[in-house]
C-alpha cells in the first residue's frame, strides 16, 4: 500500500485566527492525506522540527499577519540547513500578489491567497510531491 501524503499544517508567528489553516487541514484529510496541523504561534523553529519529527512531505504555512517575507524565508533556510530543503512549502493567507513572486523564487512552491479552491490546492500538493519522488 502507498504511503499517504504527509502534510505539516503550521500558524506561523502571532496569528490569532486559524479558520482557514483548519478548513484547509480538513480537506487535505478528507483527500486521503494525513495531516499534522501545528496549532497557532508556532516559531519556524518548531515548525522545522515538527516537519522533521512526523517525515513530512509537504510544509503548509497560513499566515494573516504580513510577516510572511520574514517567517517563510526563515522556514525554508532552516528546512535546508536541516537537510530537508526537499520537503515541499506551501504559503496561504493574505500575501500580496508582489509578494508572491519573491517567495516563488526563493522556493516556496505554490501560493494560495482566501477563496482559493480546496481541490486546487489538494491537486497542488499531488502534483508537487509526484515529482519530488521522480
Amino acid at each position: 500500500m502507498k504511503r499517504k501524503i504527509r502534510v505539516v499544517m503550521a500558524k506561523p508567528g502571532l496569528d490569532g485566527h486559524d479558520r482557514g489553516a483548519k478548513v484547509i487541514a480538513r480537506a487535505l484529510r478528507d483527500a486521503g492525506m494525513e495531516v499534522i496541523y501545528t496549532g497557532l504561534h508556532q516559531t519556524a523553529e518548531q515548525i522545522v522540527e515538527t516537519a522533521i519529527q512526523e517525515d513530512a512531505d509537504v510544509v503548509g504555512l497560513s499566515i494573516l499577519s504580513g510577516a510572511h517575507m520574514t517567517l517563510v524565508p526563515k522556514v525554508l533556510r532552516l528546512l535546508r540547513e536541516q537537510g530537508v530543503g526537499d520537503i515541499v512549502v506551501l504559503a496561504g493567507g493574505t500575501i500580496p500578489d508582489e509578494d508572491r513572486e519573491a517567495l516563488l523564487a526563493q522556493g516556496v512552491a505554490a501560493v494560495f491567497t482566501p477563496g482559493a479552491r480546496t481541490g486546487d490546492i489538494t491537486k497542488s500538493i499531488e502534483e508537487r510531491v509526484a515529482e519530488k519522488a521522480l
